[in-house]
């Protein structure tokens, strides 16, 4: 049942996507200027929220050492593609994330951290987001598109050290195989630290 709620979401999506084949075809980022596996991942900060509320602090990449982190940006909130991507990451959460023990998904986008905010307490998404609303995150992962004022749909998988193990640029959420993919390569940045061989 999980599996046709997902195909008829996705075939919502792919619909919409149709009508505005410009931005469907901004989705592919310039692969020159984004960190590639085995860089350590570019620090950064932001304002961040909950499906609790806005958080007092700002959200430094930094301070997420020690843990698998996976980096989702994402073009706007509470659109077709994106709500996909993230109901998909929510109701497979303990799946792919394994239920948030040891990883931490970082969802960005250019959206304001209240409109983040209320999104994520109505979906009940159990991810942390943060605001690039200046694009300056973005900017520094080579995924901003300045022409639409949206980061670009690309996923990052950091290892515990900080280093980049994992990209998919843009990351297909349409597309079942990629939540696979996405699924092996957090338990393999998750594992190989843990074993030393990263």
């Amino acid at each position: 049942m999980r599996h046709s709620m997902f195909a008829r979401r996705a075939l919502v999506a792919a619909a919409a996507l149709a009508i505005v084949p410009a931005l469907a075809a901004a989705q592919a980022p310039d692969s020159s200027r984004v960190p590639k596996v085995g860089q350590q991942a570019p620090d950064f900060s932001g304002p961040a929220s909950t499906r609790y509320g806005l958080l007092k602090d700002q959200l430094h990449l930094s301070d997420l050492k020690g843990k698998t982190v996976v980096l989702a940006f994402f073009p706007k909130s509470r659109t077709q593609g994106c709500t996909v991507q993230m109901e998909a990451y929510r109701d497979r959460y303990e799946k792919l994330f394994a239920g948030g023990k040891g990883i931490v998904v970082v969802s960005i986008s250019a959206d304001a951290d209240t409109t983040q905010q209320s999104w994520a307490r109505d979906a009940n998404f159990p991810m942390v987001f943060v605001s690039d609303s200046s694009g300056e995150i973005g900017r520094t992962y080579g995924v901003f598109m300045s022409k639409y004022h949206m980061d670009n749909r690309v996923a990052f998988v950091l290892s515990p050290d900080g280093k980049i193990t994992y990209r998919a640029m843009p990351f297909k959420e349409l597309t079942e195989g990629a939540y696979g993919e996405l699924a092996s390569a957090v338990a393999s940045a998750s594992h190989a630290t843990s074993a030393g061989t990263r």
